[in-house]
């Protein structure tokens, strides 16, 4: 079947090379987006194993609509009674780029009408509409003039992975958190350190990472398990097999720092959630005086969400920024070092010349996510 996996701005590359390695065939990279070929089982562990995928769609009809009408009836042609009954719910996600078509929820009310009358006319009855928890979800999206239809085979967001109980202000998405530590190449074999944890979701992420635990282990269900084809011996193998591949205990430390109290406290619930509070380390200290840790076998990755000025206030956020770079000049030679920030002149000032860069969205924010290699003599990368 052909499948697409939704993913944040920035993490399409990343996407793909994690569904290439569950064995996906016709990898395509889109926007905000991976499209590929694949069987249920696929499916099933598209949506358990995939750490930078937001959801997984099942296309099921393309066609070209240039008004409401055909909108309409382009729909109501699909025999909706193979995938769910009167008796049950489903909900209608609507997205549009299109001049026709300017409203996603005038799409969504359009779709919802056209499913539900069918069920009337051939019924005498209309299914029920349940945006939190329905039967079967469906995506209608319209570019231009093209129109896709899908089913979400994920039900809630793949971000929702459910263990973070408690988040600080302006968390990072669980998505995002994999993805951030996917592209430093980490897997468990250095030192992580996160200076700046809020609610712990880098710590987390690199843990599962590190133990190889599938992000959606504490998830309780996903859309297709309330589909009518749905195959529980199936799920159950796609679990069992991930369950085996499951690491003991860390090799290296993970270790957390902030210099609130309180996200501390939140970090180390969180870690106790992803049952992680026993093997990960939290501790309050600030960034400015803290010690790095003696790199592991000459290795060490430091990943940090600092405040941007925008949604987090920070007092003189330049010179923040600049006291980060010193610190990291000071104290971690050896590590890699990375940063994503949406405010580019504040990331300036860190000083150092990064030797990799990425841009990723954290919301509706356009960050740079830069690398820096602190190796020793890294005074040699500052810039003159």
């Amino acid at each position: 079947m052909e499948l697409v996996a939704k993913t944040i701005n920035g993490l399409e590359w990343t996407l793909s090379k994690e569904l290439k390695a569950l064995g996906a065939t016709d990898v395509k990279i889109l926007k905000r987006a991976v499209s590929f070929n694949g069987d249920k089982k696929l499916m099933y562990q598209a949506n358990y194993l995939l750490r930078t995928a937001m959801r997984i769609l099942m296309p099921i009809k393309t066609v070209e609509v240039n008004n409401e009408e055909e909108l309409y009836n382009e729909i109501y042609k699909i025999d909706w009674s193979q995938y769910f009954t009167v008796k049950e719910t489903f909900a209608i996600d609507g997205v549009t780029a299109s001049k026709v078509f300017t409203h996603s929820k005038y799409v969504a009310l359009k779709s919802k009408d056209a499913i539900a009358d069918q069920f009337r006319d051939k019924l005498g009855i209309r299914p029920n509409v349940n945006t939190f928890d329905p039967t079967l979800r469906i995506n209608v999206r319209i570019f231009n003039t093209t129109c896709t239809i899908s089913l979400d085979t994920s039900g809630d967001s793949l971000h929702k992975r459910g263990y973070r109980v408690q988040a600080v202000e302006a968390p990072l998405t669980e998505v995002l958190a994999a993805g951030m530590i996917l592209l430093t190449d980490y897997n468990g074999d250095s030192i992580f350190v996160d200076p700046m944890c809020g609610s712990g979701t880098l710590l987390i992420e690199a843990g599962m990472i590190a133990k190889h635990i599938p992000p959606q282990k504490f998830r309780q269900g996903f859309g297709f398990q309330k589909w009518k084809d749905y195959d529980r011996r199936l799920f159950n193998e796609v679990k069992n097999e991930a369950e085996e591949k499951i690491v003991d205990k860390l090799k290296y430390p993970i270790l957390g720092f902030d210099k609130d109290l309180r996200a501390v406290k939140y970090s180390l619930i969180n870690l106790a959630e992803a049952s992680l509070a026993d093997e990960i380390e939290v501790k309050r200290k600030p960034f400015q005086r803290l010690e790095a840790p003696e790199p592991a076998e000459g290795k060490g990755i430091i990943v940090m969400n600092p405040p941007y000025d925008q949604r987090l206030k920070e007092f003189d956020i330049e010179a923040f920024y600049s006291e980060i770079g010193d610190q990291l000049k000071q104290q971690f030679s050896g590590y890699d070092a990375y940063i994503i920030s949406s405010n580019i002149e504040a990331l300036k000032k860190v000083g150092l010349r990064p030797s990799d860069k990425f841009v990723l969205n954290n919301g509706p924010l356009e960050c740079k996510y830069h690398k820096y290699e602190m190796y020793q003599g890294s005074q040699k990368a500052k810039i003159n």
